[in-house]
């Protein structure tokens, strides 16, 4: 009986090595943390990579990512977008991250990323949101990459109309709160 409670624990123990994706992330209140970190350079790698593709970096960062479904070799990646997103802030691109971080050491970019606000449609947010070793896995990634590319084209204050492409982004207006009622 205990050689098979061995066995058990064994193949336990070697099973949670085979996972073919970076560690998941726990919750940890309101924030979630990563479960373990990465102990080498190659797992650093593979989850800066895990993290580009779930969470959209190429969706904007890389041209027709999104019309190729996702189909794009990787020495495509990242090297910003024509495409224009005109709201009423302006009209921004998304920049080309593997020329912004080779202009950057590792601790300059722990420290722009942890403090970024940007103009809409990057969600800053969600990068300000994530651990430092998540942040430091994407620029390790994305620097295994190398240079490429050229610059996105510069933002456009509002009234200024892009040249194509674009997407006009067209939002609701501001809802107005009803006067309180008066008895």
């Amino acid at each position: 009986m205990q050689s098979i409670s061995r066995l058990v624990f064994a193949i336990a123990i070697a099973s949670t090595g085979c996972s073919q994706t970076p560690p998941i992330a726990a919750a940890s209140g309101d924030v979630f943390t990563a479960a373990a970190t990465p102990s080498s350079d190659a797992e650093l790698l593979a989850r800066g990579e895990y993290l580009v593709r779930v969470t959209g970096c190429n969706d904007c960062h890389t041209a027709r990512y999104a019309e190729r479904q996702g189909e794009v070799d990787k020495a495509e990646w990242l090297m910003g977008s024509p495409l224009g997103y005109r709201g009423p802030w302006g009209t921004t691109y998304a920049a080309n991250l593997r020329s912004r971080l080779a202009d950057m050491d590792e601790a300059q970019w722990l420290d722009y990323s942890a403090k970024l606000r940007t103009r809409p449609l990057m969600p800053d947010f969600a990068v300000r949101a994530m651990s430092e070793q998540d942040r430091r896995a994407l620029y390790r990634f994305i620097r295994s990459l190398g240079p490429g590319g050229s610059e996105a084209p510069a933002y456009l204050p509002p009234g200024k109309k892009p040249p194509p492409p674009y997407l006009d982004l067209v939002l609701p207006q501001a809802i107005q709160a009803a006067p309180p009622a008066v008895s």
